[in-house]
């Protein structure tokens, strides 16, 4: 295990974005659209800083975290990933243990609304909070497209935990929007395959610890309300959704990571599986602690995710 560090961001004073109010009333949650931010001459946010700012969807105030790398340059597009924190987070820890702010990438931090328990939490989880995040994500990529020169078919969404969940759900519900997902540790409970019968196909990639404390590896009939799926299972059933080739690539990493490829998929898409032999509720190779149970550094989730996410840009046409 690398020696822990913590980085600490930079916080501006929040800065309130109001959308107009029909922004929610007519969805464009699964349609890509050019980024008019590129047309802009200056940025509404500090280089190299994370900020909190917020936007109006569906009539309530939501929040985000945005760090923007310190070599961007307007008039150049810049991939966006959003990362979605587990339950009961704030942003700020997906943020430390996940490095993504590292990457050549504009890096979002949504921040879930308060559910069950007085704890934050994403839809498709039944301790949610009965609000559509679905629809907070539209908005506001809607409103970083408009404010950003974001490339649009680089925009990839990952989460850990519940927050790996509601990634799951957004490729359900946004493929033709956001190129590719990620899953960490996901609690995958059956809301998050809300839209999946009616939609197409979507590159995933997940990482779940064999002996993970929290959200089994092989399932569980009553999950904080709610029944989790074999992660096996879940990701096999995503390579048939994808109409990939019934049986994956098989390979042996390292004595604690098996890694499964699913091909011959529909279009570009692609599903691969990496199951962390005696991991726990964890990000592979934090530098900070990320959840309960064993750690690894056999492998390291965010450089993977990022390579994935990189050889999956969206594939449709986007009109100018």
């Amino acid at each position: 295990m690398r020696a822990s560090k913590l980085v600490v961001a930079a916080l501006s004073l929040a800065a309130v974005v109001v959308l107009p109010q029909n922004a929610s009333a007519t969805p464009v949650n699964n349609s890509a659209i050019p980024s008019a931010g590129c047309d802009l001459s200056t940025i509404s946010v500090q280089k190299g800083q994370t900020e909190s700012q917020s936007i109006t969807s569906g009539y309530q105030s939501r929040t985000y975290l945005i760090h923007v790398p310190q070599n961007y340059q307007v008039h150049q597009k810049k991939p966006l990933v959003l990362a979605f924190h587990g339950r009961n987070g704030t942003g700020y820890d997906i943020e430390g243990f996940s490095e993504i702010d590292a990457l050549d990438a504009i890096a979002v931090y949504p921040i879930g609304l308060i559910g069950a328990d007085n704890k934050t939490a994403w839809q498709g989880a039944p301790y949610a909070a009965g609000t559509s995040d679905v629809q907070f994500v539209a908005d506001l990529l809607d409103h970083l497209q408009a404010t950003l020169c974001v490339d649009p078919k680089g925009i990839y969404a990952v989460g850990k935990s519940n927050g790996g969940g509601f990634a799951a759900l957004l490729a359900c519900q946004m493929p033709l929007r956001i190129a590719a997902f990620g899953v960490v540790a996901g609690a995958l409970y059956d809301g998050t395959k809300d839209g999946c019968a009616e939609s197409g196909p979507a590159p995933v990639i997940d990482f779940h610890g064999s002996s993970d404390p929290i959200a089994d590896y092989d399932g569980e009939p009553n999950n904080n309300g709610g029944a989790l799926p074999s992660i096996w299972q879940w990701s096999k059933d995503r390579a048939t959704h994808d109409g990939c080739a019934p049986t994956p690539v098989t390979t042996q990493i390292n004595s604690g990571v098996i890694k499964y490829a699913w091909g011959s998929c529909q279009g570009t898409t692609e599903v691969t599986h990496y199951k962390v032999i005696g991991g726990g509720h964890t990000w592979p190779d934090a530098p900070v602690d990320s959840g309960p149970g064993p750690e690894t550094d056999d492998i390291g989730a965010t450089q993977v995710i990022w390579a994935f996410f990189l050889a999956h840009p969206l594939n449709v046409q986007i009109n100018s």
